[in-house]
């Protein structure tokens, strides 16, 4: 093994535990603009650009659930960046092809999509609260890459779990 190896594992293991980090910091910074926007809604609606127009009562209540969306998605985020991180650690023990690690990638395969959903989730509320006057713009949309990597974490899984049944059909002959 080459020793570029070692070091882009470690590397691996080091920016996924930071992003592991800051997805909860993230969570926790939605959450306290969640209250925020409960305790003081004028002062944090206005410091996020939204202002009040009478006919967009719902504006608000959208941006709410935007938010609450958000904190959603960090416990799916947090799924994919451990599931990783688990697969690193396999990977840097020198046996990444086990069922476990099909399973997990099956399971960052379904959190992917979970977060592929709440992404259309977050743009059709966009969509319904905005209005010319106070326009809600996120770049939503459909994006061919997000859904072959699903596609292909789901793939990956299947070969990693064939892979594995074939490892053990081997070792049990041998």
């Amino acid at each position: 093994m080459t020793k570029s190896h070692p070091d882009t594992l470690t590397l691996s293991r080091r920016v996924l535990r930071v992003l592991i980090k800051l997805n909860l910091l993230m969570g926790a910074l939605i959450l306290a603009l969640l209250i925020a926007s409960l305790v003081a809604e004028s002062w944090v609606m206005r410091a996020l650009g939204a202002r009040p127009t009478p006919g967009n009562p719902m504006l608000f209540v959208g941006m709410r659930l935007i938010m609450v969306i958000g904190i959603c998605s960090v416990p799916i985020v947090h799924i994919i960046l451990a599931r990783l991180l688990a697969i690193v650690e396999t990977v840097s023990v020198g046996d990444p092809f086990v069922l476990t690690n099909a399973v997990r990638l099956k399971t960052i395969a379904w959190a992917v999509l979970g977060l592929e959903l709440t992404h259309f989730a977050v743009g059709a509320i966009a969509a319904a609260v905005s209005t010319a006057a106070v326009p809600l713009k996120f770049g939503w949309g459909f994006s061919l890459t997000r859904w072959l990597t699903v596609l292909m974490l789901f793939v990956l899984a299947r070969v990693f779990e064939q892979g594995a049944r074939m490892r053990e059909d081997l070792e049990g002959t041998v």
